[in-house]
């Protein structure tokens, strides 16, 4: 088994952080995005789509998309679980999982991936597509820091996947120019909670 990742991308760093939450070590494997090696026919015939992470299993197999390797290290050792323990709580998991997904991270790349130098000749870039993801992931922050007013962390009580993905995102956000207002209280007391896990500098 091994991870074929990049430590550029947020998504291979979600992936590291909840095997660090998991206790798990895997075999990582560097893959240049820079250098586009994803995109090249060896990578390509692994994954079609292009994207890290992948993980490659002893079988020979590849699960793809990051959410879809964690859910694979849930099933494989359950403690601690981050995924939620029960239908209801497990619900709600996948429930802010999403929100963080669809309202944070993704809007944040989409600026990235639509302004950023890095994407020039890469991909048709829209920068009005790219400012208007930022002032959308500027109110989905303001949201998020009034959700996170009674509660430790974004799905309840409990540290999962959600925490992850919006630790993922906000940091990612640093790029762009994209952060936690002065007066977002509540978020910044959740980031500095998340951000100070072990996990977090995986």
């Amino acid at each position: 088994m091994k991870l074929l990742e990049s430590t550029m991308a947020p998504n291979c760093r979600r992936v590291r952080i909840f095997l660090a939450e998991k206790g798990l070590e895997v075999p990582i494997e560097q893959v240049d995005i820079g250098k586009a090696v994803n995109r090249k026919p060896d990578f390509l015939a692994i994954n079609p789509m292009g994207t890290v992470p992948v993980l490659e299993l002893d079988n020979g197999s590849h699960i793809t998309e990051s959410v879809a390797i964690c859910r694979y290290f849930e099933e494989t050792q359950q403690e601690p679980p981050l995924f939620g323990v029960g239908a209801e709580d497990r619900a709600r998991v996948e429930m802010w999982q999403r929100r963080m997904e669809f309202e944070v991270l993704l809007p944040v790349a989409q600026v990235f991936r639509n302004s950023h130098e890095f994407f020039k000749g890469r991909i048709e870039q829209v920068p009005e597509y790219g400012e208007a993801c930022r002032r959308q992931a500027e109110k989905r922050l303001a949201w998020l820091d009034g959700e996170l007013a009674d509660r430790e962390f974004i799905a309840g009580d409990q540290y999962t996947i959600a925490d992850i993905t919006a630790l993922c995102g906000i940091d990612f956000g640093r790029v762009s120019k994209i952060g936690i207002a002065p007066a977002q209280k509540h978020l910044a007391r959740w980031h500095e909670a998340v951000s100070s896990r072990a996990s977090a500098k995986a």
